[in-house]
């Protein structure tokens, strides 16, 4: 029995994107694990599942990975291929619905409400993308149905490899409590362990603690996001938009900036010290511009050119730099690099909205006035003086 038709959200995640795409052609490395990356002192952009069997992962350094599968086959990355791949499959999804959202090279949401009538139910249009996508492009791809954007995201997660899994209103709550609560959508690491230290280890847990109170122990925006997500119930709109070109998106929805070095460089401190000056550029402008934005991305390229990008969303909207660069900063240091060369680093703040529109809940205790004041101080000090004129004390002494 189909029970989809209460759930118009599909999200849609390619199967190990990058390894697929360079193997599709290659049927002798089929049953292989298969790594995508440099060479030598490069880091691993993907590996095939069976690669992921012996415990390699993508921001790896080459060398651990071969050290824990020696028999791994290396394929070079061809970006130009994948971004091909990539354009061609978001097509396919548009000829289906043109409420596609793109969130990366390799995965969208999709509400398909506006199609079932021409198409079938949301199963069943599932099923016909997964086919044509691998009819038309050799690869496979995992597909999450449900009636909002944050289930479907975690039934594609469950659906993989090459599978749907369909998560009808009803059994939402079935599907969600057991989870711990790092695995909802846009709760990360600092708000997980928050969480689990007040006792909410499971979605369930969250979803059984009374709003007032929850709202009292984490603010009562975090609070009612946090609600929405245990039961299923966020219910924003998805829009049509393509894939965020890292340094070349939409200027109205995200502003960055990026910078390679003068010498590729395996120094944290070095990079985190980069990472803080471009936080600060971006953070200027987003402030002279009014806006402000929940999702912090950065990218990292190595030194043999493999370029990979992580993403933290923010419980509220932003404009602050130290807390820009606290987001950038845990996205570089979880990618657990081990002496991996670096060539570039950038900072990218996405979702971007007036910022008259952004209402900060206090923290018990917080000073009243803090960095947010302190940047507009820094901000009418560079309009008077020049950028020189105030600076974080750590980019004092850069060349």
């Amino acid at each position: 029995m189909d029970h989809s038709w209460d759930c118009p959200i599909l999200h849609v995640d390619m199967d190990a994107f990058y390894a697929s795409v360079a193997t599709r052609d290659r049927p002798d490395l089929v049953d292989q694990p298969v790594v995508v990356g440099g060479g030598g002192r490069g880091v691993v952009l993907s590996a095939n599942y069976a690669a992921r069997q012996y415990g390699v992962r993508s921001a790896m350094p080459m060398t651990r990975a071969r050290r824990l599968c020696p028999r791994a086959v290396v394929v070079a990355p061809d970006f130009d291929t994948f971004s091909s791949v990539s354009t061609s499959v978001i097509e396919t999804f548009r000829r289906v619905t043109p409420l596609v959202e793109v969130l990366s090279l390799d995965e969208a949401f999709l509400d398909v409400r506006g199609a079932t009538r021409r198409l079938g139910s949301p199963l069943q249009i599932a099923e016909q993308l997964r086919a044509v996508v691998h009819d038309e492009q050799g690869i496979t791809c995992s597909v999450g149905v449900a009636a909002a954007p944050s289930v479907a995201k975690l039934g594609s997660k469950r659906a993989k490899p090459d599978g749907v899994v369909v998560v009808p209103p009803a059994q939402v709550a079935a599907f969600l409590h057991p989870l711990d609560v790092g695995e909802l959508y846009g709760v990360g690491e600092k708000t997980q362990a928050m969480l689990h230290r007040l006792g909410l280890v499971t979605v369930g847990d969250v979803a059984r603690t009374p709003l007032r109170t929850l709202r009292r122990a984490v603010g009562h925006h975090l609070g009612d996001h946090l609600h929405e997500l245990a039961w299923g119930t966020d219910r924003r709109p998805i829009v049509s938009r393509h894939a965020p070109a890292f340094f070349g998106g939409d200027p109205d929805k995200s502003m960055g900036a990026q910078e390679t070095f003068g010498r590729d460089t395996d120094d944290r401190e070095v990079v985190v010290r980069e990472l803080l000056r471009l936080a600060a550029k971006v953070g200027r402008r987003m402030r002279v511009a009014g806006v402000a934005g929940r999702t912090v991305t950065i990218t990292v390229r190595f030194a043999d050119f493999t370029t990979i990008t992580r993403s933290r969303t923010l419980p509220e909207a932003t404009d602050v730099t130290v807390e820009i660069h606290q987001a950038a900063t845990r996205l570089y240091d979880a990618l657990g690099l081990q002496r991996a060369r670096v060539r570039l680093v950038g900072v990218r703040v996405e979702g971007l909205l007036p910022r008259e529109r952004v209402h900060r809940q206090l923290v018990l205790g917080e000073r009243e006035h803090g960095w947010h004041e302190a940047d507009r101080a820094a901000d009418r000090a560079v309009h008077r003086f020049g950028s020189a004129a105030v600076r974080p004390a750590s980019l004092l002494a850069e060349r």
